[in-house]
């Protein structure tokens, strides 16, 4: 029994799939279908129940699973102890949004350009949900994302920080610094806001819904900077999280919106998979986002 048969086991059965495990990992099916072929033959049980196209661990698969992934786990840990002491090397790929990528990664990654240069960083954005499911077939290292409070038991959850999300206009904006706004007063001006359905836009039009209104928005995007250059030179509102808006704040470009109505909070938070062997690498960037450096 080899590492490397473990670790193609373990990402069939996160991938349910042979061809996507052999995709990943580089090597072709055939090879793939032989590491496991061997590996049943070692064990004298059959790991995965192939029908057509479709894969599933059969139930001495999921019992082999447990057993993977702690081996796994182990020789990483083993691994560790010995290169402590050396400088970070392993790649490393982080999920996130668009609106972090912009206003939070920055100062992470330079730290790391600056002590870590043997480090390649990949940085995928995605909505919350679909950093979650890529998360889950261990597609990322971690997820660093903004949403309602997360949990699950398969997760580590590393950060949990409140975040407001406040409406904001351009400061020569009519509305620019009227007090106790409500919302019904804004909802006719022209609105630049992110994708529909995902995190604190979710919960503007459930609260619309909720009073038999909606929002229809002159543009929808998932690029928060965007968004954030069209209100600046524009007449328009947006949505969006205090950090992001924060630079333009100060430099008297936009203006939060008094809107007394409606207010909520979002949670930064960071995870990775219980499943996933923590290295030095995730363990730095954590550091380094609980230090918020923005």
């Amino acid at each position: 029994m080899e590492v490397r048969q473990l670790k193609t086991f373990v990402i069939i059965a996160q991938e349910e799939s042979f061809s996507r495990a052999a995709e990943l990992l580089g090597y072709s099916q055939s090879a793939v279908t032989v590491q496991i072929r061997l590996l049943e033959e070692e064990l004298q049980v059959r790991l995965f129940d192939r029908m057509g196209k479709k894969t599933a661990l059969t139930g001495q698969g999921r019992q082999f699973l447990e057993y993977a992934n702690r081996i796994i786990q182990e020789v990483n840990r083993a691994k560790e102890a010995v290169v402590r002491e050396s400088e970070l090397l392993e790649p490393l790929h982080v999920g996130t949004l668009e609106s972090l990528c912009f206003s939070k990664l920055p100062p992470v990654l330079g730290y790391f350009r600056r002590n870590y240069p043997k480090v390649a960083i990949k940085i995928t954005t995605a909505s919350p949900k679909e950093l979650i499911a890529m998360m889950e077939k261990n597609q990322l290292d971690l997820i660093y994302f903004l949403d309602r409070p997360r949990y699950s038991n398969n997760w580590n959850k590393e950060l949990e920080v409140r975040e407001p999300i406040v409406f904001v206009a351009s400061s020569d904006s009519p509305f620019a610094g009227k007090r106790g706004l409500k919302l019904e007063e804004i909802l006719e001006e022209p609105f630049f806001l992110t994708e529909k359905n995902e995190n604190y836009r979710r919960e503007l039009d459930q609260y619309l819904e909720s009073r038999n209104r909606e929002l229809v928005p002159f543009l929808e995007i998932t690029n928060t900077e965007f968004i954030i250059q069209m209100i600046r030179k524009n007449r328009g509102i947006s949505y969006l999280p205090y950090f992001a808006v924060h630079e333009s704040l100060k430099r008297g470009e936009l203006a939060v919106l008094d809107v007394a109505d409606f207010r909520i909070a979002m949670y930064r938070q960071i995870f990775y998979h219980k499943n996933k062997w923590r290295t030095r690498e995730m363990e730095e960037f954590i550091r380094l986002a609980k230090l918020d450096l923005s």
